[in-house]
Protein backbone atom coordinates (compact mmCIF):
# COMPACT_ATOMS: atom_id res chain seq x y z
CA UNK A 1 0.00 0.00 0.00
CA UNK A 2 1.07 3.71 -0.72
CA UNK A 3 1.90 5.72 2.43
CA UNK A 4 -0.96 8.42 0.96
CA UNK A 5 -2.85 10.28 3.18
CA UNK A 6 -5.87 9.06 4.83
CA UNK A 7 -8.32 11.10 3.04
CA UNK A 8 -7.07 10.03 -0.41
CA UNK A 9 -9.56 11.18 -3.15
CA UNK A 10 -8.92 8.41 -5.50
CA UNK A 11 -8.75 5.59 -2.45
CA UNK A 12 -11.95 6.88 -1.55
CA UNK A 13 -13.53 6.84 -4.38
CA UNK A 14 -12.65 3.06 -5.39
CA UNK A 15 -12.81 2.53 -1.45
CA UNK A 16 -16.86 4.01 -2.11
CA UNK A 17 -17.72 2.00 -5.53
CA UNK A 18 -16.25 -1.26 -3.99
CA UNK A 19 -18.69 -0.99 -0.65
CA UNK A 20 -21.12 0.29 -2.65
CA UNK A 21 -21.14 -3.48 -3.76
CA UNK A 22 -21.35 -5.22 -1.00
CA UNK A 23 -24.17 -2.77 0.41
CA UNK A 24 -25.85 -4.06 -2.71
CA UNK A 25 -24.90 -7.68 -1.72
CA UNK A 26 -25.93 -7.00 1.99
CA UNK A 27 -28.98 -5.68 1.15
CA UNK A 28 -30.13 -8.39 -1.15
CA UNK A 29 -29.12 -10.92 1.04
CA UNK A 30 -30.98 -9.29 3.62
CA UNK A 31 -34.26 -9.31 1.96
CA UNK A 32 -33.71 -13.25 0.79
CA UNK A 33 -32.88 -14.26 4.27
CA UNK A 34 -36.57 -12.36 5.67
CA UNK A 35 -38.39 -13.98 2.78
CA UNK A 36 -36.50 -17.69 3.03
CA UNK A 37 -36.06 -18.23 6.24
CA UNK A 38 -38.52 -15.60 8.12
CA UNK A 39 -36.53 -14.44 10.12
CA UNK A 40 -36.64 -10.82 12.13
CA UNK A 41 -34.95 -7.66 10.40
CA UNK A 42 -32.14 -7.57 12.50
CA UNK A 43 -31.55 -10.78 12.51
CA UNK A 44 -30.65 -10.56 8.93
CA UNK A 45 -28.49 -7.82 9.02
CA UNK A 46 -25.20 -9.86 10.70
CA UNK A 47 -25.31 -13.18 8.04
CA UNK A 48 -25.74 -10.77 5.16
CA UNK A 49 -22.80 -9.03 6.09
CA UNK A 50 -20.38 -11.49 6.30
CA UNK A 51 -21.80 -12.97 2.70
CA UNK A 52 -20.62 -9.22 1.64
CA UNK A 53 -17.28 -9.28 3.48
CA UNK A 54 -16.25 -12.27 1.68
CA UNK A 55 -16.73 -10.09 -1.97
CA UNK A 56 -15.69 -7.18 -0.25
CA UNK A 57 -12.85 -8.21 0.87
CA UNK A 58 -11.76 -9.69 -2.94
CA UNK A 59 -12.75 -6.39 -3.94
CA UNK A 60 -10.87 -4.34 -1.79
CA UNK A 61 -7.60 -6.55 -2.53
CA UNK A 62 -7.56 -5.96 -6.12
CA UNK A 63 -8.90 -2.40 -6.18
CA UNK A 64 -8.80 -0.27 -3.17
CA UNK A 65 -5.72 0.78 -1.22
CA UNK A 66 -3.26 -0.35 -3.77
CA UNK A 67 -2.80 -3.83 -2.39
CA UNK A 68 -3.29 -6.04 -4.98
CA UNK A 69 0.24 -7.02 -5.69
CA UNK A 70 1.29 -7.43 -2.09
CA UNK A 71 2.20 -10.93 -0.58
CA UNK A 72 0.62 -10.32 2.50
CA UNK A 73 -2.53 -11.85 1.51
CA UNK A 74 -3.39 -14.38 4.53
CA UNK A 75 -1.99 -11.68 6.94
CA UNK A 76 -4.56 -8.53 5.44
CA UNK A 77 -7.48 -11.72 5.71
CA UNK A 78 -6.93 -11.77 9.80
CA UNK A 79 -7.04 -8.20 9.71
CA UNK A 80 -9.73 -7.81 7.43
CA UNK A 81 -12.06 -10.18 9.02
CA UNK A 82 -11.26 -8.17 12.65
CA UNK A 83 -12.10 -4.93 11.00
CA UNK A 84 -15.01 -6.37 9.57
CA UNK A 85 -16.17 -7.65 12.90
CA UNK A 86 -16.13 -4.43 14.50
CA UNK A 87 -17.69 -3.10 11.48
CA UNK A 88 -20.25 -5.70 11.55
CA UNK A 89 -21.38 -4.44 15.18
CA UNK A 90 -21.56 -0.86 14.13
CA UNK A 91 -23.15 -1.38 10.94
CA UNK A 92 -25.82 -4.14 13.07
CA UNK A 93 -26.28 -0.93 16.11
CA UNK A 94 -26.92 1.96 14.14
CA UNK A 95 -28.96 -0.16 11.57
CA UNK A 96 -31.26 -1.24 14.63
CA UNK A 97 -30.93 1.63 16.46
CA UNK A 98 -31.88 4.08 13.78
CA UNK A 99 -34.56 1.58 12.78
CA UNK A 100 -36.29 1.58 16.45
CA UNK A 101 -36.48 5.12 16.18
CA UNK A 102 -38.14 4.80 12.73
CA UNK A 103 -40.38 2.57 14.32
CA UNK A 104 -41.47 5.04 16.74
CA UNK A 105 -41.56 8.70 15.30
CA UNK A 106 -42.25 7.37 11.74
CA UNK A 107 -45.17 5.56 9.70
CA UNK A 108 -43.86 2.60 8.32
CA UNK A 109 -44.04 3.25 4.34
CA UNK A 110 -43.94 -0.06 2.10
CA UNK A 111 -42.97 -0.01 -1.76
CA UNK A 112 -43.82 -2.01 -4.68
CA UNK A 113 -41.26 -2.25 -7.28
CA UNK A 114 -43.03 -2.36 -10.57
CA UNK A 115 -44.15 -4.87 -12.25
CA UNK A 116 -43.17 -7.35 -9.86
CA UNK A 117 -44.01 -8.60 -6.31
CA UNK A 118 -41.49 -7.14 -4.39
CA UNK A 119 -42.29 -5.26 -1.37
CA UNK A 120 -39.42 -3.10 -0.01
CA UNK A 121 -40.04 -1.62 3.92
CA UNK A 122 -38.63 1.37 2.95
CA UNK A 123 -37.61 2.29 6.38
CA UNK A 124 -35.85 -0.71 6.77
CA UNK A 125 -34.14 0.13 3.67
CA UNK A 126 -32.65 3.49 5.14
CA UNK A 127 -31.61 2.38 8.13
CA UNK A 128 -29.66 -0.48 6.22
CA UNK A 129 -28.15 2.38 4.64
CA UNK A 130 -27.37 4.73 7.81
CA UNK A 131 -25.99 1.72 9.81
CA UNK A 132 -24.07 0.97 6.25
CA UNK A 133 -22.82 4.77 6.06
CA UNK A 134 -21.35 4.12 9.76
CA UNK A 135 -19.82 1.43 8.74
CA UNK A 136 -18.51 2.72 5.95
CA UNK A 137 -16.36 5.36 7.63
CA UNK A 138 -14.77 2.79 9.99
CA UNK A 139 -13.89 0.34 7.58
CA UNK A 140 -12.22 3.12 5.18
CA UNK A 141 -10.11 4.37 8.12
CA UNK A 142 -9.15 1.14 9.56
CA UNK A 143 -9.15 -0.79 6.21
CA UNK A 144 -6.36 1.75 4.60
CA UNK A 145 -4.27 2.56 8.66
CA UNK A 146 -4.49 -0.99 10.01
CA UNK A 147 -5.76 -3.94 7.56
CA UNK A 148 -3.52 -3.39 4.19
CA UNK A 149 -0.49 -1.52 6.01
CA UNK A 150 2.31 -3.43 7.77
CA UNK A 151 1.82 -2.69 11.24
CA UNK A 152 3.17 -5.57 12.98
CA UNK A 153 0.09 -6.57 14.43
CA UNK A 154 0.14 -10.07 12.35
CA UNK A 155 3.39 -11.16 13.45
CA UNK A 156 2.47 -10.20 17.06
CA UNK A 157 -0.24 -12.18 16.73
CA UNK A 158 0.91 -15.22 14.88
CA UNK A 159 3.53 -14.78 17.65
CA UNK A 160 1.27 -15.01 20.88
CA UNK A 161 -1.09 -17.91 19.30
CA UNK A 162 1.87 -20.36 17.94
Amino acid sequence: MSNSKLLNKKDLIVYFLVAGTGVIIQLVCSSLFQSWFTISYEASITPSYFISLVVGFILTKLFAFNARKTSQTRREMVKYLIVATFSGGVTWFFATFSYRISNHYFEIFHYLIPFSKKVINVNQLTCHLIGNGFSFMSNYTLHKTFTFKDTGFYDRLKRSIL
